[in-house]
């Protein structure tokens, strides 16, 4: 079975009720409202249609719970947000509040082979002490450009490890 389309606002809701779950326990509907700084009435529309597309578990007036396929996609969401944010923050040194808002808006729309080159650039700066990358395609990873280093094994970086 394919995911359900899912617009940026709904993959958002998802997102919360994945992330009130995980440090509270549980997603209640007011909580929603309260994170996502939208109205009670909001909420409700939202997660009809989440429950309606099967993503979620949902009554009136009881907490929300992912099902199976919704906490697959919700986790993917949340996987790309936290790629973006530590991207935006650890690598381009942008402010966390500035880095948090384009990280959001940016999860619904970059594809799966560029949010890895994101991650794997941000792996590889960790490492390399001369910050000078160049992408290798046929590999799919970043190698050291650094003097007299022409290898995945650089003994500065210690890409291999």
């Amino acid at each position: 079975m394919s995911s359900p389309e899912l617009s940026a606002s709904l993959e958002d809701y998802l997102e919360m009720i994945y992330f009130l779950s995980r440090e509270e326990g549980k997603a209640r509907p007011k909580d929603i409202a309260e994170r996502m700084k939208v109205r009670a009435a909001s909420v409700t529309g939202a997660l009809k249609s989440l429950s309606e597309k099967g993503l979620i578990n949902y009554a009136p007036y009881a907490s929300v719970t992912l099902t199976a396929s919704g906490r697959e996609i919700a986790m993917k969401i949340a996987g790309k947000h936290e790629a973006l944010l530590h991207f935006f923050t650890q690598v381009l040194g942008i402010e966390r509040a500035e880095a948090e808002e384009f990280a959001c808006s940016m999860e619904h729309t970059i594809p799966d082979h560029i949010l890895q080159r994101f991650i794997r650039f941000a792996g590889y700066t960790e490492k390399c002490p001369n910050f000078n990358a160049n992408w290798q395609e046929s590999a799919e990873e970043y190698f050291c450009k650094a003097q007299g280093c022409s290898s995945r094994r650089c003994e500065q970086c210690h890409l291999a490890d």
